[in-house]
C-alpha cells in the first residue's frame, strides 16, 4: 500500500524559503513521477511541479518557475519542494501525489495522480 507523507511546511515572510518533503513507501515507490499541487482557501486545487520517476524530467506551473524546485532521492523514497522568494499568493495547502502510471510523467491534471498525501500548510506573511 502506498503512502505519502508531507512535511515542512510552515508560516514565513514573503521573501523567505521554505522546504518541503514528501516520504513515500511502497515497495515501487521510486518508479513512480511525483507532483506537487497546493490549494488555496476557496480555490480549486492547482498544480505546482513535477518530477519524472528518475529524477530527469521536471515541469512547473508558470506561476512558479524560477523560485521552486523540485528534486528526488530514491534512495530515500522522498521527494523535495524547494520553495524560495515566496510570496503571500502562495499561501496554501502543499500536497504530493504519486503517478497513476509507472515510468510515466503526468501532466498538470489531478486526476493524472492516484495517491495523495494528507497535505502541509504553508503560510506566506506580508
Amino acid at each position: 500500500q502506498v503512502q505519502l507523507v508531507e512535511s515542512g511546511g510552515g508560516s514565513v515572510q514573503a521573501g523567505g524559503s521554505l522546504r518541503l518533503s514528501c516520504l513515500a513507501s511502497g515497495r515501487t515507490s521510486s518508479s513512480y513521477a511525483i507532483g506537487w499541487f497546493r490549494q488555496a482557501p476557496g480555490k480549486e486545487r492547482e498544480f505546482v511541479a513535477v518530477i519524472s520517476w528518475s529524477g530527469d524530467n521536471t515541469d512547473y506551473a508558470d506561476s512558479v518557475k524560477g523560485r521552486f524546485t523540485v528534486s528526488r532521492d530514491n534512495f530515500k523514497n522522498t521527494v523535495y519542494l524547494e520553495m524560495n522568494s515566496l510570496k503571500p499568493e502562495d499561501t496554501a495547502v502543499y500536497y504530493c501525489a504519486q503517478s497513476m502510471r509507472w515510468h510515466v510523467q503526468p501532466g498538470p491534471r489531478a486526476s493524472e495522480y492516484l495517491h495523495w498525501g494528507q497535505g502541509t500548510q504553508v503560510t506566506v506573511s506580508t
